[in-house]
């Protein structure tokens, strides 16, 4: 393990867009939303025995900045980023990272590797939590609803979900491919402790990660900008996918530097 590199956000900021800027990768507006996040977690509350699955797999390079910050990959690992033969592709890998449990490129599948964690750690008495990540647009997917039904029938109060609930996937607003609305409100019928916090604040993060389990899975719906704090990102469905040209990467970094 290397030393802590940086856990100041603009910082991380700044390596996320050089990473995918030198690789020219897209999926940029969904690291994004979900970056604030991943630090706080990694930061603020992971403990060794608790597990985290990123099901929101194109916020890859988030997660990898996230583990750089912490000394748990290196600049060496993150110039490879979505390179022949890398560890780092462009959704998390199957192996070779001992961060990552598993890789979830396919959307829909995060929730029931998680839940199936979480009964683990139940039935061994194992006193750590498991943390998963969604996007909203995975909300579309059946499995993510039948993973939520098990989680509640099975009492899984180790289990806490963070959903990055920007308003837009692949194709557009997430409202209008699949018309899911209040999505606070339908998680929390099932029987899941259901708390809705502002994505990008740091404070309601770490408060809403830290409340009481219950007896039941704990889930945060947090709302979030795709592209937060690029001003030619922000709100736009294209960033979903757009690599950056030169002239967009410098003024990405410009901003980044005067925020």
């Amino acid at each position: 393990m290397s030393k802590v590199v940086s856990t100041s956000y603009p910082d991380v900021v700044r390596r996320l867009m050089k990473m995918h800027y030198q690789s020219k990768t897209g999926h940029l507006g969904g690291n994004l939303s979900a970056l604030r996040m991943l630090l706080v977690l990694y930061r603020d509350i992971l403990q060794p025995k608790d597990q985290f699955v990123l099901s929101k797999g194109h916020a890859a390079g988030a997660l990898y900045v996230t583990l750089w910050s912490k000394g748990l990959l290196s600049d060496l690992d993150l110039e490879s980023f979505h390179k022949d033969n890398t560890l780092l592709s462009g959704h998390p890998p199957a192996e070779g990272i001992p961060s990552v449990l598993f890789a979830t490129g396919s959307l829909g599948h995060g929730l029931g590797l998680a839940s199936g964690l979480a009964l683990s750690k139940k039935l061994q008495r194992d006193t750590g939590v498991v943390y998963c990540l969604t996007s909203d647009g995975e909300w579309n997917e059946g499995s993510t609803w039948e993973s939520l039904i098990f989680g509640c029938r099975h009492k899984l109060d180790n289990l806490c979900v963070l959903v990055d609930l920007n308003g837009l996937q692949g194709f557009g607003t997430t409202n209008d491919v699949s018309g899911i609305r209040s999505l606070r409100d339908k998680i929390e019928s099932f029987g899941a402790h259901t708390v809705e916090i502002d994505g990008h604040d740091e404070a309601e993060i770490a408060e809403a990660l830290r409340l009481p389990a219950g007896d039941a899975p704990r889930f945060i719906v947090a709302r979030t900008v795709k592209g937060k704090g690029v001003s030619f990102m922000e709100n736009k469905m294209e960033w979903h996918y757009l690599p950056m040209t030169d002239e967009q990467y410098a003024q990405a970094m410009a901003e980044v530097e005067s925020s």
